[in-house]
């Protein structure tokens, strides 16, 4: 009996340790120490992540990260960005070398379970599509049996692509580059007869095209690519400030707060909801940032609405509709878990 209950008492040790993150709050620490959020971001994607004219960056994956910083130091440009191919943005984020990876990048159960990363939510849901050339006259993904497909290394793409012509008995001849900008080249030089990539990726990657009018994105969606952030497994501090953050720009536009009115939603406002998400109404939310940290990503950043609408909605050259991304109570999907 005494064995026994020595055995027990070694096995509920051992699953205690197992339950406890081997390195909780050591990337938290690691980011106030150094002063800034160290952010993965795509080496140039128009909407998502790439920098202007003066060299700023801006996307929504961009907006992800500064919203990271504000929730943490109260200021959205404590960033800096890396950019990576799609080949090198795992290996960034398992060696420490970003915080963040906020990459255009699907989640999928064997990155969440075999690369020692956690997505922490979902800013764009997307799906793979075509980009071809109207002169083809094509207008079916159906009808694309023997043609060249310029396709990203590195990405579920490619796996998509496989899947899609092998499943309707189509044959193809893919053209594999490392990075974006190079299918996007190689599909306006006439290397290939349609790209492949997200739909998002594809009005991003039409607009950078000398004549975009010159190219139509066909109607099929071949893939759920749900699109978020992603940080080390291990430690859960770090994992709810990111995901919080996301989560505080959705909320904020289910309740109408928005970069304009904050101020006066924190100072007047009788909703209960509104003022446990400002910090007025203080929650113990214990995620290790101030009780006024949805407030400051706000007042800096914007609620979900704004950072969609400026990079890739009506207010930006790409025109995407809400879609998918609207919110659950406007027939889409995006939704936050209730502040309290």
């Amino acid at each position: 009996m005494k064995v026994r209950t020595l055995l027990s008492a070694i096995c509920v040790s051992a699953l205690a340790l197992a339950a406890v993150p081997a390195h909780a709050g050591a990337t938290f620490e690691a980011v106030k120490k150094k002063g800034f959020v160290q952010c993965g971001v795509n080496s140039g994607l128009p909407g998502f992540s790439a920098p202007d004219e003066k060299g700023v960056w801006k996307g929504i994956d961009v907006d992800v990260c500064r919203a990271v910083a504000a929730a943490v130091f109260g200021d959205a440009n404590k960033v800096k960005y890396t950019p990576l191919t799609a080949k090198e943005r795992f290996t960034a984020l398992q060696s420490g070398e970003i915080d963040i990876l906020s990459r255009n990048t699907t989640w999928t159960v064997t990155r969440d379970g075999g690369l020692g990363i956690s997505f922490t939510g979902i800013t764009y849901y997307d799906g793979q599509g075509f980009l071809v050339k109207k002169k083809l006259g094509v207008k079916s993904a159906l009808k694309l049996s023997g043609a060249t497909v310029c396709v990203q290394s590195g990405t579920t793409t490619e796996l998509n692509l496989a899947d899609y012509f092998g499943l309707h008995k189509m044959k193809f001849k893919p053209v594999v580059y490392d990075t974006a900008d190079e299918t996007v080249k190689s599909f306006e030089a006439g290397r290939c007869d349609v790209l492949t990539s997200d739909q998002s990726q594809l009005y991003a990657l039409r607009s950078k095209l000398a004549k975009p009018d010159s190219a139509v994105v066909l109607p099929e969606i071949i893939s759920k690519e749900p699109l978020g952030p992603a940080v080390r497994q291990g430690d859960v501090e770090w994992f709810n400030i990111v995901r919080w953050s996301l989560f505080a720009m959705i909320d904020a536009e289910d309740l109408g707060v928005t970069s304009t009115n904050v101020d006066q939603m924190k100072s007047s406002s009788k909703n209960p909801d509104v003022k446990r998400l400002l910090g007025v109404d203080v929650i113990k939310h214990g995620l290790g940032v101030p009780d006024d940290f949805a407030y400051k990503i706000i007042r800096l950043v914007g609620n979900y609405s704004e950072v969609f609408e400026r990079n890739v909605g009506a207010g930006s050259a790409l025109k995407i509709a809400r879609g998918q991304n609207a919110l659950w109570t406007k027939g889409g999907l995006q939704y936050a878990p209730p502040f309290r």
